[in-house]
């Protein structure tokens, strides 16, 4: 009896040792990836910015606040359409940044489409790649890094300046008792294309720059606050400044003139639910790559242990009977 028993254990640590291997290195880079169908929504303030006045006289001036609308939804019927040729799971994402100023009006609208390898997140290049109706080729990451984030250098796209450079490692840091990796991209002063939709109906950015000379120049100081496991973002902030430059503006002084200038943050409330979500999304991943396989093994250690127990056990009781 003990000897079938002893049997069973080893065919269940046999059983056990076999399924951690598998759940860690099949498993997991099969089912650790961005679900298609993804939406999301995010609202940033920027607190006693900076605006440009559209509607008084093209004039900057202070006001309370801007809010900065961003949702993102995946467009599973574009991610098939790329995944067959591509030949992996493809995540398409179509974001839209909402700008808002403090008489509840558009600032500004910039669409985004945005396609990346489900598990690595790795551009994926296609048809439709375009920021603000621009067509673009990433290089490195946007929105959200790997899975199990490494404390170095990535490559950051700005869609701002339709180019990459890299985003720093800064260092660690605790952010709501989560342990994360800080990183910073600074984008020096750089010539951008102006938003297709503007403030005031009827404007044409196109015309504006070819008839007025008028030049837009943005610059950013961007901090994000990453889960190394998950990979996405738990917490960011952003400098940003916009110069009309020649022109309109030339009448001002050194030539320059602020359309806009903030320190762009999360709402207190949008802050807690992605807290939340990245925080439970951790746990999951964590249980796939690293919770189940060790436990598996060191199930299939226990069991073996007791599969010898047993055999060692039964052999003396016979050896005993036999003397």
């Amino acid at each position: 009896m003990r000897r079938r028993a002893s049997l069973v254990l080893l065919a269940l640590a046999v059983f056990c040792a076999a399924l951690a291997p598998l759940l860690r290195w099949y498993a997991y880079p099969r089912l650790a990836k961005i679900p298609p169908g993804q939406y999301q929504e995010m609202v940033l303030e920027a607190k006693d910015a900076t605006l440009l006045d559209y509607a008084g006289g093209m004039q900057p001036k202070k006001v309370d606040k801007v809010t900065i609308v961003q949702t993102l939804k995946g467009n599973v019927e574009a991610s098939r359409e790329v995944e067959a040729d591509a030949g992996k799971d493809v995540v398409v994402w179509d974001t839209l940044t909402y700008i808002i100023g403090p008489d509840g009006k558009m600032v500004s609208r910039i669409p985004e489409r945005y396609l990346f390898d489900a598990h690595t997140q790795d551009p994926v290049h296609a048809t439709g790649e375009m920021v603000d109706g621009d067509p673009v080729k990433r290089e490195g990451i946007e929105f959200k890094w790997p899975f199990f984030t490494e404390p170095r250098d990535y490559l950051y796209f700005d869609a701002q300046t339709r180019t990459s450079s890299p985003i720093h490692y800064v260092g660690p840091r605790t952010y709501r008792g989560m342990e994360v990796y800080c990183f910073e991209q600074t984008v020096p002063w750089t010539k951008v294309p102006m938003p297709k939709k503007m403030p005031i109906e009827g404007i044409d950015p196109a015309t504006i720059e070819q008839t007025t000379g008028t030049t837009l120049w943005y610059t950013v100081k961007a901090r994000f606050w990453v889960d190394p496991v998950t990979g996405a973002p738990v917490n960011a902030e952003q400098d940003i400044q916009q110069e009309m430059r020649g022109g309109i503006a030339a009448g001002a002084p050194d030539g320059r003139l602020t359309a806009f200038a903030g320190h762009v943050t999360i709402r207190p409330d949008y802050a807690k639910y992605t807290f939340d979500l990245v925080a439970s999304n951790r746990t999951k991943v964590l249980a796939l790559h690293t919770y189940a396989p060790a436990g598996l093994a060191a199930a299939g250690l226990a069991l073996l242990a007791a599969a010898l127990w047993l055999e060692a056990r039964g052999r003396r009781r016979e050896d005993g009977v036999s003397a």
